[in-house]
């Protein structure tokens, strides 16, 4: 057989996994993306003050798909992540807890963690055992999707434990306020990382930027395999020729200008809207209701806020959580020391607000001051509020809002050698770089399978 050529629209985690996928199947692999840098929604981001991320990301020993494929790009484990035991730990005096689970088999380290942790009454370490246990019992599913709140209130949880671990734990994974997320993909979660092996539940710390950390690897894994990466070029249409085979029309330096080109298949890993756009150019053909799917998605934005300070300025943990208050101008949900990651961020602390179309309204100089004056005063480290300079990055599209039943497509579109790749599609997952990297693997393996 010929090999098959494919040109993969969008170089975010999910277009870089299935171009890596296509290319390990011996496809012939171009990459377009429209930016200058490959990642996506998670990625390297080079301002005037440092090279940053445009958000903060821990994955979980529970990503098998992204750790299998870090391997295949040559990516180290040991060296690019930092890995951690499950925890959530709150700054020493704060009103917060200190909970994190010893290296014992499952579930004894859950349990471990129960019976050490600190800030936490007899009634909430129960409420949490409850949970864990009616959670197995059940075999982590619901016969009916509901918001987290409400899954949070019929298995009684308490306040304190919804304020210091739940709700926190709802807006990192999912990036949607319990009140509006979905209990389902919630259980999802926590079922393969609380409910899984114990280094299922370990917390990963990427040491590199985002886009070294896999996209920039990929890319040099693809070059070594014959394939091309063009940043820069903006696909603008797809037509199907009478052969079978896909025209990609593009422009943008990286391919002079104007460009047109036939392959044989093409992975659309753009956003969604951005797919719905090009989905509903083609001529003949009918993807209204498709299109119509995409473009039902909300977007929820996440903040980082990033503050620099003196070289010698260090927290005692890589990461801790923080209570927000938002009435108080509290924004800051989990502060990352950027330094224990890699020596040359030393003094460089990443605060991170989920869901944060709220904070994001208060503009950067007010958000920032009002960041600082938070680590200045949960650390009781005056020199906290004094940055040298801070540096504040909202992502407005982030993540789509993980509503209780929302319909996400799957990865064919029902023309043959055309498919679509995005955390937005079908899957267990919310918007993680986990739901990418498995919607990536499936729209490779979706690509061939739709007769003409």
């Amino acid at each position: 057989m010929a090999e098959r050529s494919v040109a993969v629209v969008g170089g975010g985690w999910a277009g870089c996994t299935a171009a890596v996928e296509l290319a390990r199947q011996g496809c012939k692999v171009t990459v377009f993306e429209a930016a200058r840098v490959l990642g996506g929604r998670a990625r390297r981001v080079v301002t005037d003050r440092a090279l940053l991320d445009n958000g903060q990301h821990i994955m979980l020993g529970a990503y098998s798909a992204s750790l299998r494929l870090l391997k295949t790009v040559g990516v180290r484990e040991q060296q690019a992540l930092l890995k951690l035991p499950l925890q959530m730990r709150y700054p020493a005096g704060s009103g917060g807890m200190d909970f994190i689970a010893p290296r014992l088999p499952a579930p004894l380290h859950l349990l471990g963690a129960l019976l050490r942790a600190k800030g936490l009454q007899r009634e909430d370490k129960l409420s949490l055992a409850r949970f864990s246990t009616t959670a197995r019992w059940m075999g982590w599913q619901l016969h009916q999707d509901c918001s987290v709140s409400e899954l949070l209130e019929r298995f009684d949880q308490t306040a304190r434990l919804i304020q210091l671990m739940w709700r926190p734990l709802c807006l990192a994974a999912l990036n949607t306020p319990p009140e509006r997320a979905s209990a389902q993909v919630f259980l999802n979660v926590l079922r393969d990382s609380l409910g899984a092996r114990r280094s299922a539940s370990d917390m990963l710390l990427p040491r590199a930027d985002l886009t070294a950390l896999f996209p920039g690897a990929a890319e040099t894994w693809l070059q070594s395999h014959g394939g091309t990466v063009r940043t820069g070029a903006k696909v603008q249409g797809l037509a199907r020729l009478q052969d079978g085979r896909w025209q990609v029309s593009a422009s943008g330096e990286a391919v002079g200008g104007q460009w047109n080109a036939p392959f044989d298949g093409v992975v659309l890993a753009t956003s969604a809207s951005q797919a719905a756009v090009l989905l509903h150019g083609i001529p003949d053909a009918d993807l209204n209701p498709l299109c119509a799917r995409l473009t039902a998605f909300e977007s929820e934005a996440i903040t980082t806020c990033y503050l620099q300070y003196a070289k010698d300025v260090r927290l005692e943990l890589p990461f801790f959580a923080l209570l927000d208050a938002p009435e108080r101008y509290q924004w800051g949900q989990f502060v990352f020391d950027r330094g224990q990651l890699d020596a040359h961020n030393a003094g460089l602390l990443a605060v991170v607000v989920s869901a944060s179309g709220g904070a994001a309204e208060q503009g950067q100089d007010l958000l920032a001051e009002a960041i600082a004056v938070q680590l200045a005063d949960v650390f009781q480290r005056p020199e906290l509020g004094q940055p040298l300079w801070f540096k504040v990055i909202t992502e407005k599209r982030a993540t789509f809002a993980c509503a209780p039943g929302l319909d996400r497509p799957g990865n064919a579109t029902g023309l043959a050698r055309l498919a679509i790749a995005g955390d937005y599609t079908a899957s267990d997952y919310p918007a993680t770089l986990e739901s990418a990297v498995r919607s990536g693997v499936a729209a490779a393996a979706t690509l061939w399978n739709t007769p003409p």
